[in-house]
């Protein structure tokens, strides 16, 4: 049965016009490597099929595989008509790990990174009106020099340890365009001056098209400029939107964006020819809002905001990495939001972009990671830094990500303690993402073993399962008092790496809880940090393990472990399906209480 997903695949760039291409295409393992050698983009019988965009070790795949096979080979066939002033774009959302594409039998492109998306023009190898689309990905399962995130290395998953995601992940599709076009948008709020700048970027000869661009709010029209007779040096044409609404009324709840008040400008973009025809029309959106760090407190719109986070891995048992659909993604936030938070840790996944969209939509801040390496060497850290020039890239307008989380728990960076080359690794992505981001605060080493970093983000999951332990006593007693996060290694860690000081950053405690209540009793392997076996005792143990947390008078926040079972581990919230494990306001009533950062709506 065929299983598609339809949604808009970028939801910060839209054209209207585009062909899906997810659906049912051919597909092969090629276990002896032969696929090149043989030709197989030229010509092959295939013996399978499966359902792009799941992996095949998904069931939404239509396979459903758990064994490793490295080397995977699709092929699909559409039609495409373009005339001599245009291009036919091919966009792969995300391949795991090294994709080479081939159309009608040439080679097109090749894309290393499994997380982020990749475009090629296929203009030029399109014969006859159709286009006959091959592609090879490779991806070693048991390479631990790429990043791998939560994919385990063997076969049967284990502890925190999930099934691997292999090949096509994300959703392919084509759009037909003018070569004379809008190719990209960047937004960045200027908060303190009450002005937001819009970048468009243009592609192709601009001499003497003119570019207009609309901004409305709530369907209303709010800015509109109209640049005219572009010449070479307006390739990129920066607008600086200084309405007097923006100037007066910036900390307007109607107009900065908070998870309150998820306000949101929708932006329209037509490039026009010299006779005023459409070339190109584009809608976007962005958030006016600003993110800093002031006297240990994070602050979102220029006043404190306690962060009530949830660690959210981003699995399903129909599509494991793939959701399943746009309702699924919808309602995992909807969920996280009735349950009393106000964002989420994405943890070591670089998240569907429709994800995002309904985080900048629906009120809900995202920290967002990528894969992490599992090892540490020189081809791990370009791959890294070029991963997050890539994931940066792509996620850069949408104002739920709050904060970049480059590193977790030390790992890819296992000797960061004292080693200064590992030591250099973070610090140069701490200045990197600073570099090509100014409106974010950026994470060193979630975990323990900081470098330099705009939050110290620790995790603690020793609070004992009994409330009359003395490790309930020391959870309580660390909590009270910020040196003793400096003074009390957690497990043996450190909180910064050596030769490193506390500089006043805000303390997040960004993972803890992790109680575990296997409500299917269905796992043979099931995992949890501490153990529960009804919903009152998860109430309770819930309730008990946060009362210590909100009553730290330094935190500015924290991550709780976490929304959802996967697989093995049954920390969630609420079960791997998606059900509560129980009485949703209950934990609600929990994370409001009092705090003395109160957030004002």
């Amino acid at each position: 049965m065929e299983t598609r997903r339809l949604e808009y695949p970028r939801p910060d760039f839209v054209r209207v016009s585009y062909t899906n291409l997810n659906g049912t295409w051919k597909f092969d393992f090629d276990d002896t490597d032969m696929g090149i050698s043989e030709k197989w983009f030229e010509v092959h019988d295939y013996s399978r099929s499966i359902q792009v965009p799941f992996a095949y070790q998904a069931p939404l795949s239509g396979i459903d595989d758990r064994t490793f096979h490295d080397i995977l080979w699709y092929e699909t066939e559409t039609e495409v008509s373009a005339e001599e002033n245009e291009d036919v774009l091919l966009h792969f959302g995300a391949v795991d790990y090294i994709a080479d594409v081939y159309i009608n039998g040439s080679h097109a492109c090749t894309h290393e990174g499994g997380d982020t998306p990749f475009t090629v023009c296929i203009s030029d190898y399109v014969r006859k009106g159709k286009a006959r689309i091959s592609v090879r990905a490779f991806d070693p399962c048991e390479d631990e020099t790429i990043p791998r995130g939560k994919q385990f290395w063997m076969e049967k998953e284990a502890g925190i340890w999930y099934t691997p995601t292999s090949g096509i992940w994300q959703t392919v599709w084509m759009e037909k365009v003018s070569k004379r076009r809008i190719d990209t948008v960047r937004f960045l709020s200027r908060f303190d001056e009450g002005m937001e700048e819009m970048r468009i970027y243009l592609h192709g000869d601009v001499n003497g098209l003119s570019l207009q661009t609309r901004i409305l709010l709530d369907g209303d029209l709010f800015f509109e400029s109209v640049t005219g007779n572009l010449h070479t040096e307006n390739k990129v044409i920066a607008d600086l939107i200084q309405n007097h609404i923006f100037r007066t009324n910036f900390h307007n709840p109607g107009i900065s964006w908070t998870p309150e008040h998820p306000t949101l400008f929708d932006v329209e973009m037509t490039l026009l020819d010299e006779r005023g025809n459409v070339l190109d029309h584009v809608n976007s959106y962005f958030g006016f809002r600003k993110v800093h760090t002031e006297s240990g407190m994070i602050y979102l719109n220029n006043k404190p905001y306690y962060q009530k986070l949830v660690l959210d891995q981003g699995y399903w048992p129909e599509g494991l990495l793939t959701p399943p659909g746009d309702e699924a993604i919808r309602l995992d936030i909807e969920n996280a939001k009735r349950l009393g938070f106000n964002g989420a840790r994405k943890h070591q996944k670089a998240e569907d972009p429709r994800f995002l969209y309904w985080a900048d939509r629906l009120g809900y801040l995202v920290w967002a990671e990528v894969a992490s390496n599992p090892t540490f060497g020189e081809r791990q850290v370009r791959r890294g830094m070029h991963l997050w020039s890539e994931i940066v890239e792509r996620d850069y307008n949408h104002p739920s990500i709050i904060a970049w989380v480059p590193l977790n728990e030390s790992w890819g960076v296992p000797g960061i303690h004292a080693d200064r080359q590992q030591q250099h690794y973070s610090q140069a992505l701490y200045h990197f993402l600073h570099s090509i981001d100014p409106t974010r605060l950026v994470i060193s080493n979630d975990g323990w073993e900081a470098t330099e970093t705009d939050i110290l983000a620790i995790h603690n999951y020793e609070h004992g399962a009994d409330p009359a332990s003395p490790e309930a006593a020391d959870f309580a007693e660390m909590l009270q008092d910020r040196s003793q996060i400096f003074h009390r290694p957690c497990g043996g860690w450190d909180a910064l790496a050596q030769g490193f000081e506390d500089n006043g950053a805000p303390i997040v405690l960004s993972e803890f809880g992790g109680i575990g209540f296997d409500v299917n009793s269905t796992e043979e392997e099931a995992w949890g940090y501490t153990t529960v076996n009804t919903a009152e005792q998860f109430e309770k143990e819930y309730r008990r393990v946060l009362d210590a947390v909100m009553a730290s008078p330094f935190l500015a926040g924290f991550c709780y472990t976490q929304l959802t079972d996967v697989m093995q581990e049954v920390n969630g919230l609420l079960t791997y399906d998606r059900r509560f494990k129980c009485d949703p306001e209950k934990i609600a009533e929990a994370n409001s209480q009092y705090r003395r950062y109160r957030v004002e709506t």
